[in-house]
Formats: C-alpha cells, structure tokens, sequence
C-alpha cells in the first residue's frame, strides 16, 4: 500500500480515537469528577497513539512535515464534524462548511508544488 494511503488510514483511526478521548466525556461522564473523565481519556489516548505515531512515521517518508499537518488536520475536521453533530446532537452550523473550505486553501499551499 502506498505510504499516504496507509498513513492517512492510520491516520483516521488515530483521530476517532482522539476525538473521541477529548469530547465523549463531555456526554458521557459529565456527572462524574473530572479525574474519573481525565483517566477515561488518557487510556482511549493511548490507542490513539498506537495510530498516530506509525502514521506519522510512515507519512514522514514521502511527505515534509507541513504536508502531514495539513493532512491531519483536514482528517481531524473531518471526523469531528460528524462526531459532534451525529454523537453530541450539536447542530450542523455552515461555519463547518467555511472552515472546510479554508482547509482546502491550506491543502492547496501546502501541496502546490509537489505535483508541479
């Protein structure tokens, strides 16, 4: 498998994970003592990491570091807006469409010469 291909896909494993230890407590465990919500997320972290470290790594090999952010960050937006909006019942707002399409110029700059 390609290493983009294969990194991203870690990649968004990676970010599942992560979107999920930063904000499912927030429905989840809103009741209990913040330390209960602190260990719930840092061993669902660590999975996370388990993707993201080797995604990075593999990633690294045929992209510079902006290229990986940028990448990353596009997944990250990507998983988070149907996570808040499907798991938190948060409202779709068009600012996740105004944001996805500052993500696109970003895309754009941090690429535009390597297919040149």
């Amino acid at each position: 498998m390609h290493p983009i291909i294969l990194s991203v896909c870690l990649l968004l494993c990676s970010n599942l994970f992560m979107t999920f230890a930063w904000y499912a407590h927030l429905k989840e465990l809103n009741g209990k003592p913040w330390i209960i919500a602190a260990l719930a997320s840092w061993s669902i972290a660590l999975l996370e990491y388990l993707f993201q470290v080797p995604a990075n790594r593999i990633g690294y090999t045929v992209l510079n570091i902006g290229q990986l952010k940028i990448i990353q960050e596009v997944i990250t937006l990507s998983v988070f807006v149907p996570f808040s909006v499907l798991y938190l019942k948060e409202p779709l707002k068009l600012d996740y469409l105004w944001a996805g399409f500052c993500m696109v110029g970003a895309v754009y700059f941090m690429f535009r010469g390597r297919f040149s």
